[in-house]
């Protein structure tokens, strides 16, 4: 395994370093006040919209995308160190035009869309014109199978028709917010897995209703988390993607990069988190001296860094794989990282959270923040169960006995 970063890599994450230190960090809590005083909670701030300018010109922008026509065409090795420095602060992926749910839906329309799907929604996804969202999750049923979708999707001559519910429909109300990727049932009589479909479905389609914005642990996502009711929402046939049946497919060829994303995003957030707790425990002194002192302070940084240092090889190893032998055969390590990245994340930030006592539960840091993301990022996405599950199966799989006939004595 080789995770040398070529000189383009390196010399990107010097300018990403840079950029976050001069102008993302010192503008979080514009961010949040400008948010805060805005009309509509879910626009975009003034600041965000100056820092995608200066992104963009410094050619920070598109890293994600390994699709050099379209992005940077890095490798997801040359990536990840990225993801995670943006990570470091809740506005960074947005800032660099790498945030989900757009960066999972630009990767689905540059692998998979026609030309005429990647005209309309792509390009200006790609300049950040507009915003998308990803419709999956429903209410009624246990969507970590997603075999128990039951939003339907019905030929009706030159249209498709959709009738269901969805919802933490993440980035539908934000008003720059015009696609929407939906996936439902097309035929519930195929075969399992050729059953669902995804549809491109403009934002404005009549039928689309936003029933309820969703929190998070009690925090408002300036993107949104739409509780969402289709109700005979019809759009041209030209807008599956694909074809029908091919929902499961694209479904997994969208997952493999996105959860090195979120993994390496979570590595950001533990290194964010282990940095204010190191700065906390040595300006607050406590029972005769700094609480950087304390042998349980001490035992809390040294297992963060272990712990951080250990995810942080597991997931470049996954991202390797991924460029070398290709999602599919990288498909445990994938599932592991998943669970081990927001597991040590949320540690992590646990930690810190109890190193600043009540300002830590407070919002006067972007720690009770973090908390709350770290935890709902264990059921987003696929829950941790399903994940275990995936790498218990294909670690049992080493030990499946083959039946073998005696030979005669």
């Amino acid at each position: 395994m080789d995770f040398g970063f070529s000189p383009r890599a390196s010399e990107l994450q010097d300018r990403m370093r840079s950029f976050m230190e001069q102008h993302v960090f010192p503008v979080e809590a514009v961010y949040d006040r400008q948010l805060a005083e805005a009309d509509d909670p879910h626009a975009l701030p003034p600041v965000m919209r100056e820092l995608k300018e200066k992104a963009r010109a410094e050619g920070l922008w598109n890293l994600f995308m390994a699709h050099g026509d379209w992005g940077a065409g890095l490798s997801n090795l040359e990536y990840a160190p990225l993801a995670e420095l943006a990570g470091r602060s809740i506005i960074g992926p947005e800032v660099f035009n790498c945030s989900a749910p757009d960066t999972g839906n630009m990767e689905l329309l540059a692998l998979y869309g026609t030309p005429d799907q990647q005209k309309r929604w792509l390009r200006p996804l790609l300049v950040a014109e507009i915003r998308s969202c990803f419709a999956m999750t429903e209410p009624e049923v246990a969507s970590s199978d997603a075999r128990n979708i039951r939003t339907r999707i019905t030929r009706d001559g030159d249209s498709y028709v959709v009738n269901g519910r969805k919802w933490y429909t993440s980035g539908i109300l934000d008003p720059d917010c015009k696609l929407i990727i939906l996936m439902g049932k097309t035929d519930p009589d195929a075969p399992t897995y050729r059953q669902q479909s995804m549809l491109l479905i403009p934002r404005d389609t009549p039928g689309v209703t936003v029933l309820r914005d969703l929190p998070m642990f009690g925090y408002t996502d300036r993107l949104g988390h739409g509780d969402v009711l289709f109700e005979d929402v019809r759009v041209p046939v030209e807008n599956i993607l694909r074809g029908e049946g091919e929902g499961f497919a694209l479904a997994q060829g969208r997952l493999g990069p996105g959860r090195m994303h979120y993994a390496m995003r979570a590595v950001g957030f533990a290194e964010r988190a282990l940095q204010l707790m190191c700065e906390r425990v040595t300006e607050r002194t406590a029972f005769g001296g700094p609480l950087a002192d304390q042998g349980v302070v001490r035992e809390w940084i040294a297992r963060s860094r272990i712990e951080i240092e250990q995810l942080r090889l597991l997931v470049l190893k996954s991202a390797w794989l991924m460029d070398t032998v290709g999602n599919a055969a990288a498909r445990m390590e994938v599932a592991a990282i998943k669970v081990a990245a927001l597991e040590v994340a949320h540690k992590v930030v646990d930690r810190a959270v109890q190193a600043h006592g009540a300002a830590g539960v407070s919002d006067d840091t972007v720690l009770a923040r973090l908390y709350a993301i770290t935890r709902a990022l264990r059921i987003a996405d696929g829950p941790d169960e399903v994940h275990l599950r995936t790498v218990a199966r294909q670690e049992l799989a080493k030990y499946k006995k083959t039946d073998t006939k005696a030979g005669a004595a």
